[in-house]
């Protein structure tokens, strides 16, 4: 009976899939994050991170996603556990992985009154980077393109020349890697979150304060 359930639930979720709307479903199917239907059902329907205009998993959190710049194929908090706080922005390149259990803090509270956060300047992340499971990124850090952050980092500087290792609380390099074996490749169906990245300027514009 459970066989013939899942069975009819996987036939109803591929003919959504067909369904104009639904055609990030489709075209997501091979990208690194493709978005599935119970997701967006969580997300849109259910309103678990309703705000976020990118997949999240349900047990992952953000705070203020207006202020999340997140570039194709990526999406953080996709993964569980994650912690996304933007109150004072986060800028993520294009196809940036994004580990369980990952913590983006781009604000904190006054030392004196917790009631306050204390404004600091943007976390950006560059493109092609990977970001561990469990590591910390704090306020104000820059990554540069093709940084891997190793799992459980507490990342408290910043790396704006990118291509490198960083591991360690706090993190320091590593390895740096050598430039011309990192691929910089490209989707073919490519899409911010669940737009169209024809039309993610449009939106962004509308839309988000990043």
């Amino acid at each position: 009976m459970i066989k013939i359930v899942r069975y009819m639930a996987r036939m109803l979720a591929n003919l959504i899939a067909r369904l104009p709307y639904f055609r990030f479903i489709r075209e997501t199917r091979e990208s690194e994050v493709p978005i599935h239907l119970s997701t967006w059902f969580v997300q849109k329907v259910l309103g678990a991170n309703e705000g976020a205009y990118w997949p999240m998993h349900s047990s992952s959190i953000v705070s203020y996603p207006k202020r999340v710049y997140a570039g194709i194929e990526t999406s953080p908090g996709y993964n569980p556990g994650c912690y996304i706080h933007a109150v004072n922005k986060i800028y993520i390149g294009d196809y940036t992985q994004i580990a369980p259990n990952v913590g983006l803090m781009s604000g904190n509270h006054d030392v004196h009154d917790f009631r306050l956060q204390v404004a600091a300047e943007p976390i950006r992340i560059g493109k092609y980077c990977w970001i561990g499971m469990g590591a910390v990124i704090l306020p104000g850090v820059t990554l540069g393109d093709f940084t891997i952050v190793g799992a459980g980092a507490i990342v408290t500087k910043s790396f704006p020349e990118g291509h490198c290792v960083i591991v360690g609380n706090p993190a320091r390099k590593t390895r740096e890697l050598e430039k011309e074996k990192c691929v910089p490749f490209r989707t073919e169906k490519a899409y911010n979150g669940y737009i169209p990245a024809e039309k993610f300027e449009e939106y962004r514009k509308r839309n988000l304060e990043v």
